[in-house]
């Protein structure tokens, strides 16, 4: 029993090293491109001088400057860097968390009740069909210009993705488990927070993904109007006075935290729904 323990945990660190080596191996295969395209693109900049693409270099400069010149005590980031980050994403995570809250409670009231779905589905195709953009002067003349119009702004735009794919998740629960939960005297409340919602958290958390992404774009369209700080009023003050660099430095800080978010939340998804994934498998 001893020596198989031994033997268990000696295999345990390899298991581990050959997963981050597929990791490695796995990010260098999907990045070589985006690297071919930099070099190319710094390559092409210095032998034909181009206006509206300075180089990566350049580009990479502006970052540093901007945001991550900073020392080393405060993680490379500058002053600016805590301040346009620190209003942006939290504009932006408040307005992504408000509407899944309200996307989640929404949706699976729609999905469990036939008559409510009626009632109100008139409504929501209605409003879901209205560009957010165009809400933007409304919501400024409503809430004046600031955090409150910005969120509200996220939060109208994402919202529909989580409400849709609940409404969805909830209605494609398979009557078995309703009635095992009702043959054992399970109340609607706890059945809908113990069985309905977990099996249907697949759709929700990938309605949520959805939403992160087209929070990140609303976060900056909101930002384009009168902000004094965050990467979107970086982003069109350094359009405004024909800064270049420090325009596609913000365009490229934008894309590195779409990036971001989205592996982390499909990290973040993998753990939580791991037993969704294995429940599934047994089933099969």
């Amino acid at each position: 029993m001893s020596a198989a323990s031994t033997g268990a945990q000696a295999v345990r660190p390899a298991r581990g090293t050959g997963g981050a080596v597929r990791a490695a191996r796995g990010f260098a295969e999907r990045a070589w491109l985006v690297v071919l395209a930099a070099v190319l693109w710094e390559a092409v900049t210095r032998v034909v001088e181009e206006t509206y693409f300075p180089p990566p270099t350049t580009i990479a400069r502006a970052l540093r400057e901007l945001w991550f010149g900073g020392p080393a005590s405060h993680l490379f980031l500058t002053d600016k860097a805590m301040d346009d980050f620190a209003t942006s994403l939290t504009h932006l995570f408040i307005g992504w968390a408000a509407a899944g809250a309200a996307g989640v409670a929404v949706g699976a009231a729609i999905g469990r009740s036939a008559v409510l779905n009626d009632l109100l589905n008139p409504v929501l195709e209605f409003l879901r069909a209205v560009p957010p953009p165009t809400l933007v002067p409304f919501f400024i003349m409503v809430f004046q210009l600031g955090a409150t119009m910005q969120v509200v702004t996220i939060a109208f735009g994402v919202v529909w993705p989580v409400l849709l794919n609940t409404a969805e998740g909830v209605r494609t629960v398979e009557p078995l488990q309703l009635e095992t939960a009702r043959v054992f005297g399970v109340g609607r409340g706890r059945r809908l927070l113990t069985v309905i919602l977990p099996a249907a958290a697949p759709k929700i958390f990938a309605g949520l993904r959805v939403a992160l992404s087209f929070a990140l774009i609303l976060m900056v369209l909101s930002e384009l109007f009168g902000s004094t700080a965050g990467i979107g009023s970086e982003l069109i003050g350094a359009q405004r006075s024909f800064e270049l660099p420090r325009m596609w430095a913000a365009i490229v800080m934008l894309g590195i935290l779409g990036l971001l978010f989205n592996a982390l939340f499909m990290l973040l998804e993998r753990r939580l729904l791991a037993w969704h994934t294995g429940a599934r498998r047994l089933e099969g």
